[in-house]
């Protein structure tokens, strides 16, 4: 059975779940924890013979010889008591709760699950299968499922751009399900890139992977995503930090970020005032690190990875439109970064590829780079994917075969030997195009916010998108400009 037909058969029980109210995150929530206890079970026998830490009458066989009530009272019981254990079995099953009601159906699934030996089955395939699983999460975007789940073939090109090598450190300080982490571990292990011995394929699954994620649910899939894919222990401690990232400086400092921070203007907490009435209020982090203060979430996550990063390190960002071009400390954020970073590509990206609809991102990357007196960052290379690009997620993906020219444009074995795609004269539809230091300062509040193409869809109407892109691209656009809208009227409210 190949990996499609087996994620198709493991998520096909989710419908006969839906009737009693179990959503898609639910379903993958009970799978993490049943697959989690059945390679724990195959972990503790030959020829593998290890203690993971779970009581006899916790494990996966007591599971299976129970029915009914009795059934779902042991694994209520169960998942309470695992929830206080240590390491990744604790962060595994924190606040876990048992989402499946009917004692029946959940025999039926443990069963499912019991018929697969997986341990023994290939790390690429079942690492693909909960990738798959996660990916039909993400497409439930009533759950809200999609703001954790970056695409794919983003990911792998901002990868081959950054091109980790090994025996280096990589994180990411809000991970989300980890597709960063696969993506550079498959291109780690790759023996196309690298032929890793032996002390590179240790540091590889122990050493490497470093992340922040404070919503446990989302954690606990992280977890399991990297635990299928190889890295990290089942009975070792948790490489995944439940802190908030931002709350104080780091104590470690890594050779690559690769991230995709959480969007949403505001970092807010909500407390009862004297009244007893319910208020919100932004959150600031005042950090001695930190350039400017703000309550502004991507400006903030980007200090932090530049504040993380070895003097030697790398990092690519997906940051929203508003971080290339707000005033105020974004302004002092972007001037800082060109001085003390050399800040060399942005890649505009096209609306469609995420499962937030009017979402308008970019990808920054950037080298960071010791104290100077003269700035860091001599040219930025822009590449316009985003005008007259369309791309919608069920019916035209966007495939790492559309970044391929980005990629080459990159040119990852040496940034300093490019070659514009992009002339006034001869080519002015050219994609690929660098704007100078004292072009960009010069520009009003230092926007990096920047366009050259002509938008063909505003003049030629022989060649307008397909009917379901263009009503795609109207409701992008509208709920981005009803999500500025909100953001005016929240600051409103705040200042009266």
């Amino acid at each position: 059975m190949n990996t499609t037909s087996i994620v198709s058969k493991v998520w096909s029980f989710c419908t006969v779940l839906k009737d009693d109210g179990v959503s898609y995150g639910d379903y993958l929530e009970q799978l993490t924890y049943l697959i989690f206890l059945k390679m724990a079970y195959e972990y503790s026998k030959p020829p593998y013979n290890r203690n993971i830490g779970i009581p006899e009458n916790l494990n996966w066989q007591s599971l299976k010889s129970k029915k009914g009530a009795e059934l779902e009272n042991h694994y209520v019981n169960l998942l309470r008591k695992l929830s206080t254990m240590t390491g990744m079995l604790g962060q595994i099953f924190v606040k876990s709760q048992n989402k499946i009601q009917d004692p029946a159906k959940l025999y039926r699934l443990i069963a499912m699950i019991d018929g697969t030996e997986w341990v023994t089955m290939n790390t690429d395939v079942k690492g693909d299968i909960y990738e798959g699983l996660l990916e039909k999460n993400a497409e439930d975007t009533k759950s809200g499922a999609g703001q954790y789940f970056t695409p794919r073939a983003l990911i792998k090109a901002m990868v081959e751009c950054i091109k980790p090598e090994p025996m280096k450190t990589i994180a990411d300080p809000a991970c989300g399900t980890g597709g960063f982490f696969m993506a550079a571990y498959d291109f780690l292990s790759d023996s196309k890139n690298y032929q890793l011995d032996k002390n590179q394929k240790e540091f590889l699954k122990h050493k490497t992977f470093y992340g922040n994620e404070i919503v446990a649910n989302t954690r606990r899939m992280c977890l399991m995503n990297m635990f299928l894919h190889n890295i990290g222990e089942i009975d070792g401690e948790s490489l995944i930090s439940p802190n908030d990232a931002l709350v104080a400086e780091g104590n470690s400092n890594f050779d690559y970020v690769l991230a995709n921070p959480p969007f949403g203007k505001k970092s807010s907490m909500t407390f009862t005032n004297e009244e007893g009435e319910q208020e919100n209020e932004n959150l600031i982090y005042n950090r001695q690190d930190f350039w400017a203060t703000t309550s502004n979430k991507q400006l903030n996550f980007v200090q932090h990875i530049r504040s993380i990063l070895k003097t030697t390190g790398k990092a690519a960002i997906v940051v929203p439109d508003n971080v290339l071009f707000e005033g105020g400390a974004g302004e002092v954020i972007r001037r800082k970064l060109l001085e003390n970073t050399n800040l060399h590509t942005i890649l505009r990206l096209p609306t469609g590829i995420f499962y937030a609809n009017g979402v308008k991102a970019n990808v920054i990357f950037l080298d960071n780079r010791e104290a100077s007196p003269d700035p860091w960052t001599k040219e930025v290379w822009y590449y316009d994917y985003r005008t007259n690009i369309h791309h919608t997620l069920k019916k035209k993906t966007m495939r790492l075969e559309n970044l391929k020219d980005f990629i080459s444009c990159y040119n990852p074995e040496n940034i300093n030997k490019r070659k514009e795609t992009w002339s006034v004269d001869q080519n002015p539809e050219g994609r690929w195009r660098k704007f100078t230091y004292e072009e960009l300062t010069a520009r009003d509040k230092t926007s990096l916010d920047l366009f050259w193409l002509k938008d063909k869809s505003l003049t030629d109407l022989d060649n307008l998108p397909e009917p379901d892109e263009l009503a795609q691209d109207i409701i992008e656009n509208l709920e981005a400009g009803l999500n500025s809208f909100k953001e005016v009227l929240e600051s409103l409210d705040k200042a009266a």
